[in-house]
């Protein structure tokens, strides 16, 4: 709704296309079926028409390492010196993990220590690993940029969201919509998994609509749509530009 709102703000009564990943993902596939006559082209990376249980757990988790920091305050920590930032922290921490793959977690760190190649014993330090290092500078460094509040409505968001509730299915759904669409997953992503891809592409053919779909081979897990940039542009150039030549045409 606000995205289709402020691109007519802004004069722009028509799209080529629409791209997002994971939570993004989510967005665009809505977008194509809420506002049929305003998108063209879809593409959609490494998501889902709606997360799945194990998704919803660790959100779950995340958002309890929040609301459990004492400087919390149910929500109001805008008054006070410190918000929750060692919840906001070990939310991230934990997320992170799911963006992560078990080959790319083993082949960046393995059981490697941090300092020295004799483990130091110290039952409460957790950054004696170099996978325990990386997780708390992934955390301090979410903190500095970004609001418990937002990330806890986002994951909610991302919880709810289920493309095929409102219409009866999820094809019913995807009967509204009038683009064509190209959708990505990745052979790592567990958070994401092909299957939740494949289960849109389905829909779509069922819908009868222009589709096409790609498994790309990565490590990366639930990250490689952010990290592995080339592929996605060998897909997305061509992608667009047959899109471009049927608007020209239609």
């Amino acid at each position: 709704q606000v995205h289709s709102g402020l691109t007519r703000h802004l004069g722009i009564d028509r799209l080529l296309a629409v791209i997002g990943g994971s939570l993004g993902g989510m967005q665009v596939l809505e977008w194509s079926v809420r506002f049929p006559d305003q998108v063209q082209a879809v593409i959609c990376l490494a998501s889902a028409a709606k997360l799945s249980a194990q998704g919803i757990a660790f959100n779950v988790v995340g958002r309890r390492a929040i609301f459990t920091d004492p400087q919390f305050y149910g929500g109001a920590y805008y008054d006070h010196e410190e918000g929750p930032r060692y919840g906001l922290a070990l939310a991230r921490m934990l997320a992170h993990i799911t963006y992560l793959s078990e080959v790319s977690i083993e082949e960046k760190f393995g059981r490697r220590l941090q300092h020295g190649d004799q483990p130091r014993f110290n039952l409460v330090e957790e950054t004696e690993f170099q996978i325990g290092s990386y997780l708390h500078y992934q955390g301090k460094r979410f903190i500095e940029r970004f609001d418990a509040n937002s990330y806890v409505c986002l994951t909610h968001v991302m919880d709810y969201f289920d493309l095929a509730v409102a219409y009866g299915s999820l094809q019913q759904a995807l009967d509204r919509t009038k683009a064509r669409f190209l959708i990505t997953s990745y052979t790592s992503d567990w958070l994401f998994q092909t299957a939740q891809s494949q289960e849109i592409v389905a829909a779509l053919i069922k819908a009868g609509r222009d589709v096409s779909f790609i498994e790309l081979d990565s490590s990366k897990g639930h990250d490689a749509f952010l990290l592995e940039i080339e592929p996605l542009e060998q897909l997305i150039r061509p992608f667009l530009d047959q899109t471009r030549r049927r608007e020209r045409i239609g």
